[in-house]
């Protein structure tokens, strides 16, 4: 560490590093004295003492003027600072953000005395360095020129004309702390329960951001679940390099990569029947006339759920989709199942004069052209006195007229269909009796209780509609785990474990779950607020990363519904922005803070008394000026170079921090090829006899069908 300056009322360094002055000196008197002792009357012993006594005062002074060259150079560029992902710091207690300092008055002070002097004289490159940019230029397509040229170009530690790193922004902004020596910025893992918020312009470090964030809680074995809008196919390949680095089993669930995609079912796990519809319906806008249409098309999901389950079947998209175009099979098949519970034995052939007396003539205008039997069971049950809420529910849904029915749900049924068309319908409704199909199947319960790492891709530069209702569809689902995680812990619906001493039930304790949602204005909706209110208690810590501020807005739709989620970030970190208003959701958070200046005052006057010898008077002085100033201004915050942040932790603690650049990292696979052919190897070295039970795959476990399978051995 280098030595501090004294403290003075007013800080100054942008002088010129008169401390090597006095290394001169020290360094001449010192080698007199070695040498010369009797020069100046010295006995040889104090001389050499002397001696080295100057020399160290000579080093103390060399290293505080090298520290104010250093801090004059960081101007105009940086230390390069890079970090292999495998050097990673990772703790138990602490969440690693990158190096920097925190962000004090001094650090204001400082870059307001940089614009306030002359900034070109510490901000504008050297003569040399734009000749040596201004000839790669001239002579780039110059055949005898241009290689001697592209020595300037070298990035190498003895060429003093090396281009400065493209990050663009202002370096004086994060060098301002730099003299004194920075450190790895951590904070506390405690925290990330109140959520993080990160905002960013597009390729400023975001992405960046969510590899150090991802690494790190992979590494400390927290279940990690990361959703790309995008579907960048370079993050897929870090967070599944990552995991099968730590041993840890992975989903890549990617709607752009169908073939080798995990598949899943948004609304095939729920621990409420309504969770179906709320899912589905939620997704629909709720603004106006809207909301009445919403309210309608959630009641006929909820009715078609309710009878799936009932059934035995589990619902998924295709089949609610089927049955809200056409409710007349599923009113008939459901119909049948109660009457053959309920009904006398035989209901089916007083339901079959019934339907032979049928006359289309007399038919009211809404059942004709409807199928005869269906009718013939609508009129039985009328007739009857069997009541069961949800055959009630389909029974006045199969009342409505065919084009007034196709009205209520006109809003549904055009998102319904966007999510089983082409091979999106695999991965959302997949078929768990296929054996030819090694896919896997995941659900998130299975998932937490696996520690897994799930990468969901939603490929939403092909398809925002499609990705946007399939991500709002999981947050849903996260959230129905979140609730029950809260109520009844992970083992709920497990055998009970008992200490075989004291008896006492033995709970699994929750794990972390870290949750990752790039691009979060994509997927963002009213589901996502219960998540930030209350999902901390079950241990989930989510990190969102957006653009904007107003991004939350676009994607809720509802301002205050937008300052719900904003509120319930407690930790920010702010990359570069364009947007005034989004720099000023951090601006606004920061006090004002008190800065020095120096004013040079000037007077003089005259005197015109006789007999007065004074004929006139100057004064000059230097005021210390103090005045109040923002901390922080949007100015600063929208020329951040790249991977240059500021973070907001722990109750407002500012931090600036840099992001470490990646190093090139063997582990890494080189394609998505390389992914598909390793994914196919594991799933196919499963056989179909024990691929039930594969803990790999983490698929729904439905005792129903455990049941059946031994049924059907004990009977073999």
């Amino acid at each position: 560490m280098l030595p501090k300056r004294a403290t003075y009322a007013i800080e100054n360094l942008l002088t010129p590093a008169v401390e090597f002055y006095s290394v001169i000196i020290c360094l001449i008197f010192a080698a007199l004295l070695a040498y010369l002792p009797g020069l100046i009357l010295m006995t040889p012993p104090v001389a050499y003492s002397a001696s080295l006594i100057l020399v160290l005062i000579a080093l103390i002074r060399a290293a505080q003027g090298y520290q104010i060259i250093r801090y004059q150079r960081g101007f105009k560029k940086l230390p390069y600072y890079s970090l292999s992902a495998d050097k990673i710091p990772v703790s138990h207690r602490k969440l690693f953000l990158g190096k920097g300092f925190r962000w004090r008055a001094k650090h204001t002070e400082r870059l307001r005395n940089i614009y306030n002097t002359d900034p070109d004289k510490w901000l504008t490159p050297s003569r040399l360095y734009q000749l040596a940019r201004w000839l790669e230029l001239k002579f780039e397509y110059t055949p005898f020129l241009r290689k001697a040229v592209l020595l300037f170009s070298a990035n190498v530690f003895f060429n003093p004309f090396k281009p400065l790193p493209p990050v663009g922004g202002a370096p004086e902004i994060h060098a301002v702390g730099m003299y004194e020596p920075e450190r790895n910025i951590l904070m506390d893992i405690a925290e990330r329960v109140g959520h993080t918020l990160v905002l960013g312009t597009t390729r400023v470090g975001k992405t960046r951001l969510a590899e150090i964030f991802i690494t790190q809680d992979i590494r400390r074995g927290d279940a990690t679940f990361v959703f790309d809008p995008k579907g960048d196919a370079d993050l897929m390949r870090r967070v599944y390099s990552e995991a099968k680095k730590a041993g840890r089993q992975v989903y890549i669930f990617h709607l752009g990569y169908p073939d080798i995609s995990a598949r899943y079912n948004p609304v095939g796990d729920f621990s409420r029947i309504t969770e179906v519809a709320t899912r589905i319906a939620d997704q629909l806008p709720s603004e106006g006339n809207s909301a009445a249409f919403k309210m309608f098309g959630w009641r006929f999901v909820n009715i078609i759920a309710q009878a799936l389950v009932k059934l035995g079947e589990r619902p998924d998209y295709p089949h609610i989709s089927r049955h809200i175009l056409s409710i007349d099979h599923l009113f008939v098949r459901y119909a049948q199942f109660i009457l053959n519970k309920k009904a006398p034995e035989d209901w089916a052939k007083q339901v079959q004069v019934i339907k032979d007396n049928v006359d289309e003539k007399v038919l009211s205008f809404a059942l004709k052209g409807r199928d005869h039997g269906a009718i013939a069971l609508m009129r039985y049950i009328e007739n009857s006195e069997i009541y069961d809420s949800v055959l009630d529910g389909l029974l006045g849904a199969f009342k409505y007229d065919k084009t007034y029915f196709d009205k209520i749900v006109s809003s549904l049924a055009p998102l319904l269909e966007q999510l089983t068309s082409g091979r999106t319908s695999e991965l959302l409704a997949p078929e768990y009796h296929d054996l030819n199909d090694m896919r896997p199947i995941f659900d998130w319960k299975s998932a937490i209780q696996q520690n897994a790492v799930v990468y969901v891709g939603l490929d939403a530069l092909s398809d925002p509609v499609v990705g946007s209702a399939i991500g709002a569809s999981m947050f849903a689902d996260l959230t129905s785990v979140a609730g029950s995680l809260y109520k009844f812990g992970l083992d709920h619906g497990q055998a009970v474990l008992r200490d075989k001493k004291t008896g006492k039930v033995i709970k699994t304790k929750l794990p972390k779950i870290a949750l990752h949602a790039d691009e979060f204005n994509e997927i963002v909706g009213d589901q996502f607020i219960p998540m930030l209110n209350k999902a901390g208690g079950a241990g989930f810590q989510v990190t969102a990363y957006t653009q904007t501020a107003a991004d939350i807005l676009a994607g809720i739709g509802n301002t205050a519904k937008a300052g719900q989620i904003e509120g319930n970030f407690n930790t920010l970190i702010m990359l570069r922005v364009k947007s005034p208003a989004t720099a000023e959701y951090l601006t606004n958070q920061l006090p004002d803070v008190e800065v020095h200046s120096i004013t040079g005052v000037t007077r003089a006057g005259d005197s015109s008394e006789v007999g007065n010898n004074v004929i006139f008077t100057s004064q000059n002085e230097d005021r210390d000026v103090e005045k109040d100033v923002p901390m922080l201004t949007t100015s600063n915050l929208t020329a951040l170079p790249k991977g240059q942040a500021f973070a907001l932790i722990e109750g407002g603690q500012l931090y600036k921090i840099r992001l470490p650049l990646p190093e090139e990292d063997d582990d890494l696979p080189d394609s998505l090829e390389a992914i598909a052919q390793d994914m196919k190897a594991k799933y196919c070295s499963e056989t179909n006899e024990d691929w039930f039970s594969s803990q790999d795959y983490g698929w729904y476990r439905d005792t129903s069908i455990d049941e059946s399978i031994k049924r059907g051995a004990n009977n073999g």
